[in-house]
């Protein structure tokens, strides 16, 4: 049973994927983000907020879903992909610096500020830097070393590029609600922390990925 487990971490490296009839596995994921994701919309208290939050959501749906018949991802993959976008639906439907969960850490571990947001940012490169080396590993067919290290570089590179988003949309676009999308609460190194911390999810991923992979001798 461990080993089962185990070998869920080297999907990467098999181009073999289930069609999504036949894949039970990804039919529950897609069932579960779609129940959890209507209750956020109904439940929200910001639903501005929400609409923005969730645009890049959609766009990134919406490309997974044309691109299914050329290329399906690993059922770890998409688990990857199924947890990431719940938390940041989650994150949406409150605002991320008004977030239950995250003001329930701040008062059980005596925290200076709402970090759920930091938690996502964390889980950015953590959940979704493997389903990058599975796009090129299996896709693209380029060198292993290309596939350890490029998720890492494309991680920081995003993660710079949502910041700018965050800007115009904060000052330049919605300045009336861009200081919810920002919740930023204060910190004047937001960005740079959030940054770090989607950096630092991917290298951590890349790396669990790579020692259970030597172990597996795969």
């Amino acid at each position: 049973m461990f080993y089962n487990l185990i070998m869920v971490f080297t999907t990467v490296s098999s181009p073999k994927r289930r069609h999504f009839r036949r894949n039970l596995f990804l039919k529950i994921c897609l069932g579960v983000f779609l129940f959890l994701w209507a209750l956020t919309l109904i439940n929200t208290t910001n639903l501005g907020n929400w609409f923005m939050e969730n645009t890049l959501v959609i766009i990134f749906l919406a490309g997974l879903i044309v691109s299914y018949k050329k290329f399906q991802f690993s059922n770890l993959s998409y688990l990857l992909i199924t947890v990431y976008l719940c938390l940041h639906i989650y994150g949406a439907m409150h605002t991320y610096a008004l977030n239950p969960f995250g003001f329930w850490l701040q008062d059980t571990f005596h925290l200076a500020r709402n970090h759920y947001d930091r938690i996502v940012h964390f889980s950015f490169g953590f959940m979704l830097a493997y389903p990058m080396r599975d796009y090129f590993k299996n896709w693209f067919g380029w060198p292993n070393w290309v596939c350890w290290v490029l998720p890492c570089e494309i991680t920081l590179s995003f993660g710079a590029m949502y910041e700018l988003v965050e800007w115009a949309v904060a000052d330049i676009f919605f300045p009336s609600m861009g200081g919810d999308y920002l919740g930023s609460q204060g910190d004047i190194w937001d960005a740079q922390k959030d940054m770090g911390l989607a950096f630092l999810g991917a290298i951590l991923i890349m790396i669990i990925a790579s020692a259970l992979k030597k172990m597996l001798g795969k």
